[in-house]
């Protein structure tokens, strides 16, 4: 018969009891007894990944982490200027408009005839003033001690042979091509010179000059004289007006 010592000798012997009726383990009688879990006996821990354990992940897979937008993905809402009080509007100053302001000259352009602005203070962008006018010639500024013309030269003529005894001259060309001479009698002009756009021209007084349009558009260019040599206000539509008027 089975007795308590008999399966207390199982057990010091390290062997399972024999079970002699119903197994709840579902096996035959007769046959170890395994406990079941949840019927009195703890299950086993179960190793993680059914025994192998995770192998551990690289840092966002070898990628650095992008950055992350402030406020989490909402931007901030903008500041008002000021903690909310606006920026007081900036006083507006008038500017004259025959005054240079920055790099870049003011562009005027009066019209046909132009107007003598002297002798006051004046300014004036001359390049485009030049190429603005088609007068044989027309003063621009005539002042106490020195006078600045606009000239216009059709292609084939000329400014004129001519002589200024009291006036040194400085003449610019700003479009076109000419040919100058200079020479100290009216049949003796060893000076020649072709000139081009952002040509100068330097006369002293008492030499005798000319520039004749050797090119194929009109020769524009103006002219300062030292002292005055027109009067003031001066305009010659043509050059032959000029001649009829002796001037």
């Amino acid at each position: 018969m089975f007795n308590c010592h008999e399966s207390n000798n199982f057990e010091a012997a390290g062997r399972a009891p024999i079970s002699r009726g119903f197994n709840p383990g579902g096996g035959r009688p007769g046959s170890p007894v395994h406990p079941m879990p949840g019927h009195g006996h703890p299950a086993p821990p179960r190793s993680p990944h059914h025994g192998h354990p995770a192998p551990p992940r690289p840092p966002h897979h070898g990628h650095p982490a992008p950055p992350r937008p402030p406020h989490h993905g909402h931007p901030a809402p903008p500041r008002p200027p000021h903690h909310g009080h606006p920026a007081p509007p900036m006083p507006v100053q008038a500017v004259p408009v025959n005054v240079s302001v920055g790099a870049q000259p003011p562009v005027l352009r009066p019209p046909t005839p132009f107007k003598d602005y002297g002798p006051g203070p004046f300014v004036l962008n001359i390049e485009q003033a030049t190429l603005d006018n088609d007068f044989y010639r027309q003063t621009i500024w005539s002042g106490p001690h020195m006078q600045s013309t606009l000239m216009c030269i059709p292609v084939g003529g000329d400014i004129g042979l001519e002589v200024h005894p009291d006036n040194d001259q400085f003449l610019r060309l700003e479009q076109g091509q000419g040919l100058v001479q200079m020479g100290d009698t009216e049949d003796h002009l060893t000076f020649t010179q072709t000139v081009f756009e952002n040509c100068a021209v330097f006369v002293p007084a008492g030499t005798w000059h000319n520039i004749t349009n050797i090119g194929t558009e009109p020769m524009k260019l103006y002219v300062i004289y030292a002292p005055p040599h027109h009067p003031h206000g001066t305009v010659h539509p043509t050059k032959s007006i000029a001649d009829e008027m002796g001037d």
